[in-house]
């Protein structure tokens, strides 16, 4: 019959749809990265690369014949490296054909593994933000994801956690060049002086003061959402935030930018509204304290309950001495 028919499809659609849940949940419950196992052994692996690519590999080549000039241009912080986000993984993983063997292929570089390799998804999505950065206009064919990325020391923003801390990584890359007349030479060779971005931003109060407090991306690119990453669609300074309020205000805008990877517990912290925010910005409005203003509005209508019973404890005053007066 018909309806048993319809009911059996109903049954296997909620049979397969279960089924899928189950397999996502689990897919969603499975550890992300490399196994504990597969660290351990790719970092005994990395020992290698920095016997050579160390200051220790410099003062003591491992290997006779090295070219210890080229080398030092090479050196790699070990420490850095395995704090790093691609701390977990072998140097091979990225520089693999024609690294096995010492001295390197002539040509081991060009073959080294470029970031949409493993990040295609994000790739994609930064490539279609940096086509329409000043950047791009201007430098498209000088920039890569390394040109601001540096794979062996950067970590995400969410993992570093202290807002302090990703300034101080953020605003390396781009006072590294723009705040550096040799670097940015290599960038833009064609310009005989750089200009100097004290005098760009003259305009801003305190200015290296800001610059240790937020990151340049806070005013110079788009806000793209709350649960996404910063856009790579850099701003030129006539496109850059200059609306001090844009920061300084109880709806900062830093809540969804610099200190969107904080937990709710943090900015709840001691009662204030925004406490994560106080530690390194003024915020106007950002001091509000819950506890507080409920105090100061029981103060407030306990004032005026105060107020209006001496005004009617002399209107009562006054009334009953003209009684008085006129019995």
């Amino acid at each position: 019959m018909l309806w048993k028919k319809w009911l059996r499809s109903v049954g296997t659609a909620a049979c397969i749809a279960v089924f899928g849940l189950s397999v996502a949940h689990a897919e969603s419950d499975a550890p992300k990265g490399p196994s504990p196992e597969a660290v351990a052994k790719a970092r005994k692996a990395n020992e290698e690369c920095f016997a050579c690519h160390s200051e220790a590999g410099v003062e003591h080549p491992p290997v006779e014949g090295m070219d210890l000039k080229k080398l030092r241009g090479l050196i790699r912080s070990k420490e850095a490296f395995l704090a790093s986000d691609h701390g977990r993984l072998a140097c091979t993983k990225c520089h693999n054909e024609g690294y096995d063997d010492f001295p390197h292929a002539e040509d081991a570089k060009d073959s080294t593994s470029s970031c949409p390799d493993c990040h295609q998804k994000k790739a994609d999505l930064a490539q279609a933000q940096f086509d329409k950065s000043v950047h791009a206009k201007h430098l498209a064919d000088k920039f890569s994801c390394t040109t601001c990325h540096n794979p062996h020391v950067m970590r995400l923003a969410s993992k570093l956690g202290d807002p302090h801390k990703i300034v101080q990584q953020d605003n390396r890359v781009c006072l590294g060049c723009h705040d550096s007349d040799e670097r940015f030479a290599q960038f833009a060779p064609e310009k005989k002086d750089r200009p100097l971005i004290d005098d760009i931003h003259k305009w801003l109060p305190n200015t290296r003061k800001h610059w240790q407090a937020v990151r340049c991306v806070e005013c110079h690119t788009p806000i793209v959402g709350a649960s996404e990453p910063i856009s790579h669609e850099v701003f030129d300074k006539t496109r850059a935030e200059r609306k001090c309020v844009a920061c300084h205000s109880a709806n900062t805008m830093l809540k969804v930018r610099l200190y969107r990877h904080l937990q709710q517990d943090e900015q709840q912290k001691l009662g204030f509204v925004n406490s994560v925010i106080l530690t390194e910005n003024y915020v106007i409005g950002a001091t509000r304290n819950p506890t507080v203003d409920r105090v100061m509005v029981g103060l407030a209508g306990l004032t005026f309950f105060g107020v209006l019973l001496h005004a009617i404890a002399r209107v009562v005053a006054s009334y009953l001495r003209r009684r008085k007066k006129n019995d």
